[in-house]
């Protein structure tokens, strides 16, 4: 006989959203598996129910089948207050992330074609432009936090240059998403953020640039302004939170394991190889991908309500058995980038930007070192994000760099 939903599970529901978690999230996907298998009743946040998908196979049948699983929550959200903590990441925005059918293919295609027109060749020129002098500014000091201090400025410093924003939107930009992030006062967040992108749409309506932005307003898809603010917030969520923490997990583990470690540079394997390693084994962003089926389904011999969220946890599906052998050089099966119609269009622009981003610091930095031990280090809190709180190392002090 089929499983109940998961949503009316009378058992108990996993939090996503508690400390402890975040601590060790790899053991508690194995306990999922153990006692669930690929469904998993979840909570994203108090009160907040929803089904998490750790098996990797049943995650790839749902991504490829947007007709039973799309992405649109209006009807989810009726019954979800405002003041929700992850409402601001999961409601329904006028964008390719939020939508379905015509409208999804629409905004998919002004995206699509907006970052289709980034030079990548002049991309590694902007990372070693916004690298250096943050480098710079801790170099002399033989340590730093890598997180406040590197990963975060570059990131926000890059996604600005990709877009046109000016530094005070910006700003406001960086706050408003971080609330929205951490889910600490997100209504107040997602609000500034919106005034912010309305601002910088303005702006480049009157005064056009080679930007993301402009290519947006130019494209035939006829944007409007609230249309444009939410392609806007998109562009920004998928690149800060989700950048930087492919930075700073990714350096982690380069910090910590002697096939990357020892001098750095002379570690037996490349920044490459611990980028699709981490991609598979710890995602910056590790459980996303969240749809709505518009009526029960009934997948792996379990119903899944209509109307109610399906998040893939791109980390516990990489990490599924059944598909994970341990070989992660040159594998990039994994579903960190996402698969189907909603898969990242901006994942080659993101892969070089990361790994010039920890290349510019290894190659100035070569014998940094953690200052606590890697379990001692906190995580951040969060059904969404695989985030440090901070990486704080030490160096010999060196030198500025030159600027070229």
């Amino acid at each position: 006989m089929p499983h109940g939903s998961p949503i009316d599970t009378d058992g108990p529901r996993i939090s996503l959203f508690e400390p402890e978690f975040a601590e060790d999230p790899h053991r508690a996907y194995r306990e999922m598996r153990q006692r669930y298998g690929s469904l998993v009743p979840v909570d994203l946040a108090p009160g907040v129910p929803a089904t998490l998908v750790i098996g990797y196979h049943t995650a790839v049948r749902i991504l490829n089948d947007p007709e039973h699983f799309p992405a649109d929550p209006r009807m989810w959200q009726r019954d979800i207050p405002g003041e929700c903590p992850v409402l601001p990441m999961m409601e329904w925005r006028p964008n390719a992330l939020r939508s379905a059918g015509a409208d999804h293919t629409r905004y998919r295609q002004a995206n699509t074609a907006s970052i289709a027109e980034i030079d990548l060749h002049a991309m590694h020129g902007v990372v070693e432009k916004l690298a250096i002098p943050l480098i710079n500014s801790f170099c002399g000091d033989g340590a730093a936090d890598l997180i406040s201090q590197y990963a975060f400025p570059l990131t926000f410093a890059v996604l600005n240059e990709l877009l046109g924003c000016a530094p005070d939107i910006g700003q406001q930009v960086a706050t408003g998403m971080a609330a929205i992030f951490e889910g600490v006062n997100a209504d107040k967040g997602n609000a500034m953020l919106t005034d912010a992108l309305l601002e910088l749409t303005q702006r480049k309506r009157k005064e056009p640039g080679d930007d993301i932005t402009s290519r947006l307003i130019a494209h035939a898809a006829g944007l409007d302004e609230v249309e444009m603010i939410h392609q806007l917030v998109t562009l920004y969520g998928a690149g800060i939170e989700p950048m930087q923490n492919l930075i700073i997990n990714t350096l982690l583990l380069m910090l910590t394991d002697q096939r990357f470690a020892g001098n750095i540079l002379g570690g037996s394997l490349s920044t490459r190889d611990a980028l699709d390693e981490v991609l598979f084994t710890d995602p910056p962003l590790a459980n996303y991908c969240i749809s709505y089926p518009r009526q029960p389904v009934l997948i792996d011999n379990v119903w899944l309500p209509a109307h109610q969220p399906v998040v893939i946890s791109m980390a516990g599906c990489n990490n599924d058995p059944a598909i994970n052998a341990g070989e992660y050089t040159d594998n990039r099966s994994h579903l960190a980038w996402s698969v189907g119609p909603h898969a990242c269009p901006a994942r080659s622009v993101a892969y070089l930007i990361v790994q010039d981003a920890i290349d510019q610091l290894l190659d100035a930095l070569p014998e940094m070192r953690l200052t606590v031990p890697a379990d001692r280090l906190n995580w951040r809190p969060g059904p969404f994000h695989r985030a440090l709180v901070s990486l704080p190392v030490t160096f010999p002090k060196s030198p500025p760099l030159n600027v070229y």
